[in-house]
C-alpha cells in the first residue's frame, strides 16, 4: 500500500458542481513524463480485436495523503454496460513507477477537487487505457456505445495521440439528442462531467500515415465500480 503526499502546488478548479462539465488544460502536468508507462499496458482480455490495453488502480484520499487501495476488480451491470455488463473484470494494477510520479499524483488531486464538490466518496478509480488502430483495423475507445458508467463523476485526461484521426469525445443529455459537447481531447486536456447529467461516447480512431496509431488516456471515476460482494 503506497502513501502519496499531496504536491506542494496543484491546480484548483474554478467551478462547482452546478457546472455539469468542465474542460481545462492542465499545463502544470507534463504529459511527456506519463507517456512511457503506456507502452507497458497489458492487453484487455475482455475485448476481441487486440486493440485495447488497460490497467486499473484505486486510491483513497485521507487528509493530505493519497493511499493506494488493495487490489479490487471492476464490475458494471448491464444497465450501464450492455457489452460487458454483469462480468467481473480483472486488470493489473498501475505500475509503481507511474504512481510515484508527481505529474500523475497532480492528476488525481485535481480530480479529487471536483469529487469533493460532487460526491460523498473519497475513493477514486484510475483506468489507464491505450486504444490502438492499424491499417487493417479501427480502434474503438467505447465499444459499449453511448453510455453512462453508474458513478458520480467521470474525468478523461488525454496523454497522447499518435498517428490517428478520430477519437472525438461526445456528451449527450439523452441517447437520442444531438451531442451537447463534441471535441477531440488533445494531450493535457481534462474533461470532467457528472455521470448523472450526461451519457458519453468516444468515436473510433483510424491510422494516419503510420503502421499503428495510439490514443492514450486516463479515465478517472468517483467512486470506483466494484462487484456486489466487494
Amino acid at each position: 500500500m503506497l502513501n502519496l503526499s499531496k504536491p506542494t502546488e496543484f491546480i484548483k478548479p474554478e467551478a462547482n458542481c452546478l457546472a455539469s462539465y468542465v474542460l481545462e488544460m492542465l499545463t502544470a502536468i507534463n504529459v511527456d513524463a506519463l507517456k512511457p508507462s503506456f507502452t507497458q499496458l497489458p492487453e484487455d482480455p475482455y475485448l476481441e480485436g487486440h486493440y485495447r490495453f488497460r490497467r486499473l488502480s484505486h486510491f483513497q484520499v485521507m487528509g493530505n495523503r493519497l493511499i493506494q487501495m488493495p487490489h479490487r476488480r471492476l464490475f458494471q451491470s448491464k444497465q450501464y454496460n450492455p457489452l460487458l455488463g454483469d462480468v467481473i473484470r480483472e486488470y493489473a494494477e498501475l505500475e509503481d513507477e507511474l504512481i510515484q510520479l508527481e505529474d500523475f499524483q497532480r492528476l488525481i488531486w485535481e480530480f479529487f477537487q471536483f469529487c469533493q464538490l460532487c460526491s460523498d466518496s473519497n475513493e477514486i478509480a484510475v483506468h489507464q487505457i491505450r486504444t490502438t488502430a492499424s491499417s487493417q483495423q479501427l480502434g474503438n475507445p467505447a465499444p459499449e456505445g453511448i453510455h453512462r458508467d453508474g458513478v458520480d463523476l467521470v474525468g478523461i485526461f488525454s496523454v497522447d495521440r499518435y498517428g490517428i484521426d478520430g477519437g472525438e469525445t461526445h456528451l449527450y443529455k439523452t441517447k437520442t439528442d444531438p451531442p451537447a459537447f463534441s471535441k477531440v481531447l488533445n494531450p493535457g486536456e481534462f474533461l470532467v462531467f457528472r455521470d448523472d447529467q450526461y451519457f458519453h461516447y468516444t468515436s473510433p480512431v483510424k491510422t494516419v500515415d503510420v503502421e499503428q496509431g495510439t490514443r492514450d488516456v486516463f479515465v478517472l471515476t468517483c467512486p470506483g465500480l466494484f462487484p456486489p460482494d466487494a
